[in-house]
């Protein structure tokens, strides 16, 4: 069954935001409105995209990303392969 619920993701620091359709990942609806985000395998292991989730949360379309379990309780995520369940905010690593 297609989700179609639409969210709103905030990318710090900048604060740029973009629509986040909750059946595309946070990269795909980036992309999708013309913002880069860092990336690279986009499926959910070279961690090109690992990113700080400042608050929301995600669901993801693999059963175990590349992230470890510490990560993954410190926030972290994939966005290659992370799809939005509400609003989001987050930060890509690379600009902390």
């Amino acid at each position: 069954m297609a989700d179609d619920r639409t969210f709103h993701a905030t990318v710090l620091p900048d604060g740029t935001t973009f629509e986040a359709p909750a059946d595309l990942s946070l990269l795909e609806a980036a992309l999708l409105d013309g913002m880069r985000l860092p990336s690279s395998c986009r499926n959910g292991t070279c961690r090109a995209c690992l990113s700080k989730l400042h608050s929301g949360s995600v669901r993801y379309r693999i059963e175990w990303p590349g992230l470890s379990l510490d990560e993954k309780e410190d926030g972290y995520i994939l966005p290659c392969v992370a799809c939005p369940a509400e609003d989001v905010v987050f930060e890509p690593v690379g600009t902390t």
